[in-house]
């Protein structure tokens, strides 16, 4: 039985940045990568599987990105995972959560898993559609902000509890195989041991390209893609101004403002 956990490298801005010459992005040089916390709590969920059953089950970690990704992914070898693959061709770069979809579900069909696991969103970008793009394009059933789970290894079916708007939850059978999109606190996930990191260190990542998943440089990429960055840009700094005086003369002045903004 085995388990793909999808995880993506998550970029968070120094205290001073610039602008990439392009307008559509930040200097590299200025950008803090580290793992996406949704991703934590997915891997813990199919370690949690992995580890409470009589069969075998492997948990495998696919990321999408450059050499970088792979501080991240031995992260996740370090918690527990099996293996590690990479998928990067320098034609990815300018895709869409979409597309990177798409490449997720050509590895999936590779792999062959049970089940695939990601994250609800990532805190860069929150889009929150890579998973369920993933699910689209493998054509399996699919759950999203999945707060609970109980499914054995090699069930037919699992179910799930979803959050919903307003703090309600609702309870859901699924027919595996499925992709399920995992929220937080769904779990406690794990740090990892001195043990784990020295025997991640060790372990090979597999490096996959798009031709070793049947995919082509004109399937990825921005021009690919449904949507791109137009344009990156710092936002004007608003004016406040406190109004002061009795009731009336603060009515007055609002009033005096909105006139001057419409240019009455």
């Amino acid at each position: 039985m085995k388990i793909l956990v999808a995880v993506k490298q998550v970029a968070a801005l120094d205290e001073d940045f610039e602008i990439r010459a392009d307008g559509k992005d930040v200097e590299e040089d200025f950008l803090l990568y580290d793992l996406n916390e949704w991703d934590d709590f997915s891997l813990e969920e199919a370690m949690k599987i992995k580890e409470s059953s009589d069969a075998e089950v492997e948990v495998v970690v696919v990321s999408v990105g450059p050499d970088r990704v792979d501080e991240s992914l031995r992260k996740c070898l370090a918690k527990g995972a099996d293996r590690a693959i990479r998928v990067w061709d320098d034609s990815i770069e300018g895709s869409d959560a979409i597309t990177i979809g798409r490449i997720l579900a050509a590895v999936a069909k590779k792999e062959a898993p049970d089940m695939v696991f990601a994250g609800v969103q990532s805190s860069d970008q929150s889009y929150a559609s890579t998973g369920i793009s993933t699910a689209a394009y493998l054509n399996w059933p699919h759950a999203a902000v999945v707060a609970d789970l109980q499914y054995k290894p090699g069930a037919n079916k699992a179910i799930i509890r979803r959050e919903l708007e307003g703090g309600m939850l609702q309870e859901v059978e699924i027919n595996c195989p499925a992709v399920l999109t995992i929220q937080l606190g769904i779990n406690k996930p794990r740090y990892a041991s001195l043990r784990g990191i020295k025997q991640a260190a060790a372990k090979p990542i597999e490096e996959v390209s798009l031709a070793d998943i049947g995919l082509s440089a004109g399937d990825v990429g921005a021009d690919s893609s449904m949507s791109r960055v137009r344009r990156m840009y710092i936002p004007a700094k608003g004016r406040a101004q406190m109004i002061e005086g009795t009731l009336a003369e603060q009515a007055a002045k609002i009033i005096q403002i909105i006139n001057e903004f419409k240019g009455a």
